[in-house]
């Protein structure tokens, strides 16, 4: 019980010191959040817990696909942000997320990766 309340506070602190670094720096906190640090603890948990190797670097490719098609929120969001507000913006970009990935999914599947 105490491995896994270390894991909640290690990567709730992750969050935390982004978001605190994005306050006072627009630059800093967005190459934190851009690097890939709840991916990093994910494998480092999955280590720590002993599963197998397959298992980690199969979390590791998948999430490589997985990111392609969320990169077309990151810019669409700025421009919904400043016409429709904050609310809007992140219900829009989710719908266009899960259409990206939709749409991703069957694309890449003739060459062989299977994401759904």
């Amino acid at each position: 019980m105490s491995w896994l309340i270390t894991k909640y506070l290690v990567t709730a602190a992750v969050v935390v010191a982004v978001s605190e670094v994005a306050k006072r720096s627009d630059r800093l906190g967005a190459l934190l959040a851009s690097l890939p640090l709840v991916t990093l603890l994910a494998l480092t948990w999955l280590y720590i817990e002993r599963q197998p190797a397959e298992k980690i670097a199969n979390h590791a490719w998948y999430t490589f696909w997985y990111v392609v098609p969320t990169l077309p929120m990151f810019l669409a969001f700025p421009w919904i942000f400043s016409r429709w507000g904050f609310w809007p913006a992140m219900a829009i970009c989710a719908l266009l997320t899960v259409v990206c990935f939709a749409v991703f999914a069957v694309a890449v599947r003739p060459f062989g990766i299977r994401l759904l």
